[in-house]
């Protein structure tokens, strides 16, 4: 990296760029972070290590301040919500990112776009991608143009795509995409390539192709999956299946918006994969992984209930911008967040939540919680019997009932892995993060990881019961926090 000025991320709320941030943290490089609102920031663990700059790319007077001081850019904004004018709007805040940056004195850009032959008859959404590449390159500043396909990693909207359609039909009815060629990559790799190329001035003014060890098609990757997951599936060709259509049909197995999945569909007819070694010449210490390595490590991060970035996101809320409930989908697991404001320090609400459990119950409907128990028993499962180690102390692994204690941050955290029988994996998390005026934002998150169909039933049959429960105990945890019984 040229000088010593910050390093700026743009689409840092994003799920490349939230997972950017941290990597260049520890490579040791001063970073900033270009969001519209500053509140969705909160509650990343890297939050009081960067730089936080509001701006929108799509007001290029908003963008000068945010460029004081940078030296290097990476551009990965990608407008794709917002039907049939994404192109537009990405073109637009390309310009505007390009222009500000040149005005301010940057001097390189760093930008992820998609993989596909520039003569092919490109997707729009493709063809988006590498005309955003274009308009970074006319505003004069070295660019460094970095084409990825399918980004293998837990939370990303193209694999999340495959892991549902997987994980919930036994029968899946395929058009002819699913024959597609792809070179997918493991979200390690993409970051490995985005760091390296800081230290690396070959890469300037390159267009680098990257992707892991392997060229599958999409079928391929559909029962890969199934394999690792231990699901017998069976995919049917059909010969023709127009992207609308298909993108209705993802929008109700997937977790994923219609609007967002049509242009992703419409790409798949379009073979991307990786036809020069630009790569490997450059970054030749970076080492392409394998899909299944990648696959592996997308589900080890789901199986240990980590949450990191998503391509949904979700909204972290401030006091005064607060969404009660949060029903919704997040790195695969079905997820019900609840939040609220607790007139209380922290750690007296860590106090509470920590001591659920036990002689204490659960606060709200504990008649149905022990009678949960007794059906767990009654299946063989471990049930009530075990109660809690302790009546105030927690540590990791310790047992709460039909709970076992996976992760636990004084004051602020504690994470329980359910060990009852059920049709999948569940954890229940609760976070106090501190507020204005001594106040507290009680987080308290059900994480659900369905095995197969019948998990999700399970889920969503179960949600009638599970809603009131979960809304009570929160509401019970805040009233003993605050001092009343």
């Amino acid at each position: 990296m040229t000088g010593q000025g910050v390093v700026l991320v743009t689409g840092a709320t994003g799920y490349v760029g939230g997972r950017l941030v941290p990597r260049l943290l520890e490579a040791g490089y001063r970073v900033r972070v270009l969001v519209r609102d500053s509140t969705r920031l909160q509650g990343r663990p890297w939050l009081a290590q960067v730089e936080v700059a509001q701006g929108d790319a799509l007001v290029q007077e908003t963008l000068l301040s945010a460029m004081s001081g940078v030296d290097v850019v990476y551009y990965l904004i990608h407008s794709m919500k917002g039907s049939t004018d994404f192109h537009r709007r990405d073109l637009t805040a390309a310009y505007n990112i390009g222009g500000a940056a040149c005005e301010a004195g940057v001097r390189r850009i760093i930008y992820l776009g998609g993989l596909g032959g520039p003569d092919s008859n490109l997707s729009p959404h493709l063809r988006s991608r590498h005309e955003t590449g274009e308009a970074l390159r006319a505003c004069g500043i070295p660019l460094t143009e970095f084409r990825a396909a399918v980004i293998v990693g837990s939370g990303s909207v193209s694999f999340e795509i495959i892991r549902y359609l997987t994980e919930r039909l036994p029968v899946m009815v395929c058009p002819r995409w699913v024959y597609t060629r792809v070179q997918p990559i493991s979200i390690r790799n993409v970051l490995d390539y985005l760091v390296a190329a800081l230290a690396t001035p070959e890469s300037i003014g390159k267009v680098i192709e990257i992707g892991g060890a392997d060229v599958l098609t999409y079928r391929d990757m559909m029962v890969a999956y199934a394999k690792a997951r231990g699901l017998r599936r069976y995919l049917v060709s059909v010969p023709v299946l127009s992207p609308r259509l298909a993108s209705y049909w993802v929008h109700l197995v997937t977790p994923i918006p219609a609007e967002i999945a049509r242009p992703l569909i419409e790409g798949l007819r379009n073979e991307v994969v990786v036809r020069d070694d630009t790569a490997r010449c450059i970054f030749p210490d970076i080492e392409p992984r394998d899909y299944q390595t990648a696959l592996e490590r997308a589900l080890a991060r789901l199986h240990t209930g980590e949450v990191e970035t998503t391509w949904s996101d979700a909204l972290v809320t401030s006091q005064g911008a607060i969404t009660p409930v949060v029903l919704t989908t997040q790195e695969g697991m079905s997820m019900e967040r609840r939040l609220r404001i607790v007139n209380a320090p922290p750690v007296a609400v860590y106090r509470v939540f920590a001591g659920l459990g036990g002689a204490r119950g659960w606060l709200y409907f504990d008649l149905l919680w022990r009678l949960r128990g007794i059906l767990d028993r009654i299946v063989g499962g471990v049930g009530f019997r075990r109660g809690r180690r302790h009546p105030d102390e927690v540590r990791v692994g310790d047992a709460v009932d039909f709970w076992r204690i996976e992760a636990v941050e004084p004051e602020r955290l504690l994470r329980l892995r359910a060990e009852m029988k059920v049709p999948g994996r569940a954890w229940l998390q609760f976070e106090a993060l501190p507020l204005a005026d001594g106040k507290t934002l009680l987080v308290q998150t059900a994480f659900f990881d369905a095995k197969g169909l019948f998990g999700t039933l399970y889920w969503y049959l179960l949600y009638p019961i599970h809603g009131p429960m979960f809304s009570g105990m929160i509401r019970q945890i805040a009233r003993r926090a605050e001092g009343n019984p």
